[in-house]
C-alpha cells in the first residue's frame, strides 16, 4: 500500500500503533479509536449516527445502515480492548432529532454495550441538547488524569487535551500514486482524532483550520488504511 506498510510480521501488529500524550501511553487504532490501557478506556468522537436518515429527510438517498455499522464497528473495538468506560467525543449523533429516529435494533445495540461499559457522552454542536434517556452520563467536557477530554479543540498551543470536530485527513503521495485517508495527529500534547462515523467525511491537516493547534507546526500524522495503521512523515503530507 504505497510502502506505507510498516517492516512487521504478523497482521495483528498493524492494528494499532502507541500514543503519548503529557506521558500517557494510549493506543491508536486503525479503526480511529483511542484505547488508554490505564483507564481501560475507549474514546471515539464524531460517530455521527443517523446521518444516513439525517440526508434522507433532505431528499438526499444514502444507504440507510450508517448507525447499524458505527454501533457494530464500536462494539467489535470494545471486544477487543475489553474497554470498561467509553467516552464519546461530541457529535455522537447527526442532528437533534437524531436519537428518536434511531431503529430499535441499533438502540438495543447501543444498550448491550451500555450494560458492559460506563458511556459519557461529550456535548457537541450536533447533538441534541439532552441524551440522558440513551444512558450513560452527558458532560460539556471532563477532566481525568490531568487530561481533557472535549468536542472542539481549544485554544491554540493548548496542552493536556483530547479532542475531535475537525475529522482530520491526510493526504500523501509517492510513486505517482495518491492516498487521502482520515487520521489521528498530535504532538504530544494535545491528540486530535479521526471521526468515527461510517458517513463521514475528512478535513485535510494543512487546512487552515488546524493553524496554531500545534506548536512551530510540529505534529504527528498517523493515517487510517485498510490493512493498518501508519505513522506518516510530516514531509510526506500534501494538501488538497
Amino acid at each position: 500500500m504505497l510502502q506505507l506498510k510498516p517492516d512487521r510480521f504478523g497482521i495483528n501488529e498493524f492494528w494499532e500503533q502507541p500514543v503519548i500524550v503529557c506521558g500517557k501511553s494510549f493506543r491508536a487504532d486503525m479503526s480511529g479509536a483511542l484505547f488508554w490501557p490505564g483507564e481501560r478506556t475507549l474514546i471515539v468522537a464524531d460517530l455521527h449516527l443517523e446521518k444516513g436518515s439525517a440526508f434522507a429527510r433532505k431528499g438526499q438517498m444514502l444507504p440507510p445502515y450508517d448507525t447499524r455499522d458505527t454501533l457494530e464497528r464500536l462494539a467489535r473495538v470494545v471486544d477487543r480492548y475489553q474497554a470498561e468506560t467509553i467516552i464519546a467525543l461530541g457529535d455522537s449523533f447527526h442532528d437533534a432529532d437524531g436519537p428518536a429516529r434511531m431503529h430499535p435494533d441499533d438502540l438495543a445495540r447501543l444498550r448491550i454495550m451500555q450494560d458492559h461499559c460506563e458511556w459519557i457522552w461529550i456535548t457537541g454542536n450536533h447533538d441534541p441538547a439532552e441524551t440522558g434517556h440513551l444512558g450513560g452520563y452527558v458532560r460539556d467536557e471532563i477532566r481525568v488524569e490531568g487530561l481533557t477530554f472535549r468536542h472542539e479543540p481549544g485554544p491554540p498551543h493548548a496542552t493536556h487535551e483530547i479532542s475531535g470536530h475537525l475529522h482530520p485527513a491526510a493526504k500523501v503521495t509517492l510513486d505517482g500514486l495518491t492516498l487521502r485517508k482520515p487520521c489521528f495527529v498530535g504532538n504530544g500534547l494535545r491528540l486530535i482524532l479521526p471521526a468515527f462515523g461510517s458517513y463521514t467525511g475528512g478535513l485535510n491537516v494543512l487546512d487552515e483550520a488546524f493553524d496554531g493547534l500545534f506548536a512551530d507546526n510540529r505534529m504527528a500524522v498517523w493515517l487510517l488504511g485498510q490493512e493498518g495503521l501508519y505513522h506518516i512523515a510530516t514531509r510526506l503530507l500534501r494538501p488538497d
